[in-house]
């Protein structure tokens, strides 16, 4: 597990968001990186062997710069006070389907899908479900899919209002195709993180998500 040190790090510096107080607490820093580090790794060492998808994946993989790009942001804060962990099925596509993990104050959930693919992509994922779309129903609809992750996200940022171009507004599938990302979402509380198994039960719930994560990169590979 993440430990309070670390959290208690992330809340300073969501205080102290400056490079002054950040280079007045680099030890501390060092030691979130670590801990930050292992984190992910215990989580990599429980995903593995049932995900083969993710065999190539090392930390380094994984892990975010806690530097913010701040070119194109009004935010000028120069660091990131939340921990973020990535685990890509398509170690060749820097965009591929994937596993998330995020840990902020009272922000923290899990997740998995394929967030803002790319026009082709997109194309192919929606081309996919037109086709297979029995598919990815029988996998949203499953028993423990649902009590975990309810449905995909589907709030009016990530959703067309109308169908997208070469679809019937009327097909059966119209709620999955108007979607833009493909993702879904499950929130926690801050309390669920000391918990001695946090880890092992994320990834129980991370690993629902695996048909899913399936179906969209059997999307991307298809020509």
């Amino acid at each position: 597990m993440i430990s309070k040190e670390s959290l208690q790090f992330l809340d300073d510096l969501k205080t102290n968001n400056n490079r002054d107080w950040f280079q007045n607490n680099k030890k501390r820093y060092e030691i979130f990186k670590k801990d930050y580090h292992q984190f992910i790794q215990d989580f990599l060492n429980l995903m593995k062997p049932n995900d083969a998808a993710l065999t190539l994946l090392e930390v380094k993989n994984c892990a975010f710069r806690i530097n913010r790009d701040i070119r194109f942001s009004k935010d000028k804060s120069p660091y990131k006070t939340h921990l973020g962990v990535w685990m890509n099925t398509n170690f060749g596509n820097s965009n591929g389907p994937g596993y998330y993990v995020h840990i902020e104050k009272r922000k923290s959930f899990i997740a998995g899908g394929l967030y803002s693919p790319e026009a082709d992509e997109l194309k192919k994922i929606r081309k996919e479900i037109a086709f297979f779309y029995d598919d990815l129903e029988a996998i949203v609809d499953e028993k423990s899919f649902k009590s975990v992750y309810g449905n995909l996200d589907k709030n009016e940022s990530n959703s067309l209002k109308n169908a997208p171009k070469g679809y019937e507004k009327d097909h059966p599938a119209i709620e999955f195709l108007k979607l833009k990302s493909f993702v879904a979402v499950y929130k926690f509380d801050d309390s669920e993180l000391q918990k001695e198994h946090f880890i092992e039960d994320a990834c129980k719930k991370l690993l629902l998500l695996k048909p899913f994560l399936e179906f969209l990169n059997r999307g991307l590979e298809t020509d």
